[in-house]
């Protein structure tokens, strides 16, 4: 049963107590007939609420009779609910516990336009028509347990950074979003929430931000500590959307190269502090090193390896430990640096050539490396020694065999004289043409043995006879031994031979005026003779890989003059092969046999038995030609290998040059020719003696150098 109390001034307790029974009889009735009750007190007088177990749709019908406004229940709010004081309280009051009784069940009453409504909590949002701006109180005061919406904007902190902090403080039926735009906070709770939401973000909105600090260093590089300070900061502020505008403060750190300071500006107290720390602990001097006052500043001097070569590969290898060139991008979040003061390596490795040495900068760990890696690449190269050998035999042959007649029939006066013989031109000169330069006076037989016979008619001789036989035989031997020295991976070259002119073209003018004539001719100068190129790679097991270009060629003799210029013979190998220290591999060859006959007869004559070879002219010849390249590589190691080799090569010069000495003559008195000092004594670790000069040995031919 529903009791509802209405208290007036202290006049009679007998009105009071007519007045809580008439009101009591009232509630009753509203309780189970579902009636709205009439309002029987004044508005604004305290009352008494003892609802038990009664439907929420009454109650609220109750509500609006005391609160003289209309309550209007969603069909979605079903169930009952208990609500009773122990004294009677005001109608604001009461209807405060009504509110908060409907939260226990998921509802909440919300006010729009004069109407209450009575509806689920979690659309209650969508309903409310109170909004306020700014971090005061919710506009029109509503009752605490009031779902309202309100604006807060923010001056120093980030919107997006306080949604996080907030979001568990509000129900999960309210929302809470930031607007990046203007930096604002908008939040839809109740109202006693949203006050106490409120004095939070007055406490957090506040300028944390520190004036901007210059720190000095005593011993670190500013450009160099920068870097490595903001790595190990902290992310100050939360991330920011894609296009969105930040409006929080960072941490910005920048190095002064000049004073060797760095200007801070820290988003707050705590990572000011934290700056401080991290730069006194990085700020210390160098331990005591073998280095001295160079520092982390190293030189290398090497012994074998080429410095600008070297620099290019050892950067080569540091360029995938290399850090980032922009910190921007590896800095945390909230925490900017500026890429002048960016280092775009952990060490920088020069080469100067004059000396051959690296210029390294680097920690002494880094250092440490760098040298175990240069001391395996400046290792003393091995090299090759390379032994060509080019023979080269040709045998030719060549016989032949003629004879040409020729004779006139009949007497000097004759209407008609015949003629009768023969004329070949295989075999070398022809009788017609001897007999012109007979009778000339210029008779130039050909070679080998000539017989001829000469008529005298009309009283000149005239040749009539001519027999001629030839055998001729040549043969060569051409041996060439072209050497080469190289280092391992490194190309050589060797030309032996002379540079020939050819013509690619000419100029003559042969019109017929009377203007300057400048005929000119161009030329093209070639290489001919012997040309040996080698790169060879040694293996790690000691076999030899060699790149080889061979050529061997030569100006052919009769060809010297022509008018089209000379004609070269030339025989070229290019390959690829792979030998074994100190043995032999033949590389290519030539072997060829030529064979070549030419036979001119009289048909018929020439085929008697006998007497056939008075009407014929043959000649045959042969050519062989073997041609064979060989190589020896030798894989030359250390000092001692290299000066045995050249010692040996040495000897054999000055001993050919020893054996081929003219014979003694007093009548021509030059009895010496030049030869080479013998060699100096092996001494040391390379086999030379301190002495650079050599021992002239009598008759030698010296070379000084200018002083």
């Amino acid at each position: 049963m529903t009791h509802l109390q209405i208290r007036p001034s202290h006049n009679a307790l007998l009105l009071i107590a007519i007045r809580a029974i008439l009101t009591g009889a009232i509630g009753f009735f509203a309780m189970y007939s579902g009636a709205q009750p009439s309002a029987t007190g004044k508005p604004g007088e305290p009352v008494t609420l003892n609802f038990q177990a009664a439907e929420i749709e009454a109650v609220a019908r109750t509500f609006a009779s005391i609160t003289g406004r209309n309550v209007v229940v969603d069909p979605r709010v079903k169930g009952t609910l208990t609500l009773v004081t122990e004294k009677p309280v005001s109608p604001a009051l009461a209807l405060s516990q009504f509110v908060a009784a409907l939260r226990l069940q998921g509802y909440t009453l919300v006010e729009s336009g004069g109407l209450y409504k009575v509806v689920p909590e979690a659309d209650a949002k969508l309903q409310t028509a109170g909004v306020s701006v700014s971090s005061g109180e919710p506009g029109g005061q509503p009752n605490g347990n009031q779902i309202v919406t309100q604006i807060f904007k923010l001056n120093h902190e980030s919107a997006n950074n306080l949604v996080p902090v907030l979001r568990p403080l509000i129900s999960p039926n309210n929302t809470i979003n930031a607007n990046v735009g203007n930096n604002s906070l908008v939040i839809t709770d109740y109202a006693d929430n949203l006050r106490r939401l409120g004095r939070i973000i007055a406490a957090m909105d506040v300028a944390n931000a520190t004036d901007v600090e210059v720190i000095p260093l005593k011993h670190a590089i500013a450009s160099d500590l920068a870097p490595l300070v903001l790595r190990l900061l902290g992310s100050s502020t939360g991330g920011v959307p894609a296009g969105a505008a930040d409006t929080s403060f960072k941490t910005t750190l920048l190095a002064e190269p000049r004073a060797n300071a760095l200007i801070l500006r820290a988003a707050n107290a705590a990572q000011l502090a934290l700056v401080r720390s991290l730069v006194t602990r990085l700020d210390q001097p160098d331990a005591p090193g073998p280095n001295g006052a160079a520092g982390n500043v190293y030189v290398v001097y090497l012994k074998n390896a080429d410095a600008t070569k070297l620099a290019t590969t050892l950067r080569a290898a540091l360029s995938g430990e290399a850090r980032p060139a922009s910190v921007a991008v590896a800095a945390p979040a909230g925490v900017t640096v500026t890429p002048a003061s960016v280092s775009a390596t952990g060490g920088q490795i020069q080469a100067d050539a004059a000396t051959n040495s690296l210029i390294i900068t680097a920690p002494e760990p880094q250092y440490r490396q760098l040298r175990a890696v240069i001391d395996k690449l400046d290792a003393r190269r091995a090299q090759v020694f390379v032994e060509s050998l080019i023979a080269e035999v040709s045998v030719d042959k060549a016989a032949e065999f003629g004879i040409q007649w020729q004779g006139a029939l009949g007497q000097a006066g004759d209407g008609v004289i015949g003629l009768l013989g023969s004329n070949f031109g295989t075999a070398g000169k022809n009788i017609i043409n001897l007999a012109t330069g007979a009778a000339t006076g210029a008779v130039t037989p050909a070679r080998g043995l000539n017989i001829g016979a000469a008529q005298q008619t009309n009283g000149v001789y005239v040749l009539g006879f001519l027999a001629r036989f030839l055998e001729d035989s040549g043969s060569g031997n051409v041996l060439s031994t072209p050497n080469l020295l190289t280092l391992d991976n490194e190309e050589a070259k060797i030309v032996i031979g002379q540079n020939v002119p050819f013509v690619t073209g000419q100029f003559t003018n042969t019109t017929s005026g009377t203007g300057t004539v400048n005929p000119f001719q161009t030329i093209e100068r070639k290489d001919v003779g012997l040309t040996l190129k080698v790169k060879p790679q040694i293996s790690e097991n000691g076999t030899v890989k060699l790149a080889i270009y061979q050529e061997v060629s030569s100006v052919l003799a009769s060809t010297v003059n022509a008018v089209n210029g000379p004609t070269t013979n030339k025989r070229t190998i290019e390959s690829n092969v792979l030998v074994d220290d100190g043995s032999i591999v033949v590389l290519g060859g030539l072997l060829q046999d030529e064979y070549s006959g030419n036979a001119e007869k009289v048909p018929g004559l020439a085929d008697l038995p006998l007497f056939g070879n008075l009407f014929k002219s043959e000649s045959r010849s042969r050519k062989k030609t073997n041609l064979m390249v060989f190589l020896r590589p030798v894989v030359v190691r250390d000092s001692k290998d290299s000066q045995r080799l050249s010692l040996d090569r040495y000897d054999l010069m000055r001993s050919g040059l020893k054996d081929n000495q003219p014979l003694p003559s007093s009548v021509v008195p030059v009895n010496d020719s030049p030869l080479l000092p013998p060699a100096p004594p092996k001494s040391g670790v390379n086999g030379i003696t301190g002495s650079q000069t050599m021992p002239a040995a009598p008759g030698a031919l010296v070379v000084k150098p200018a002083s």
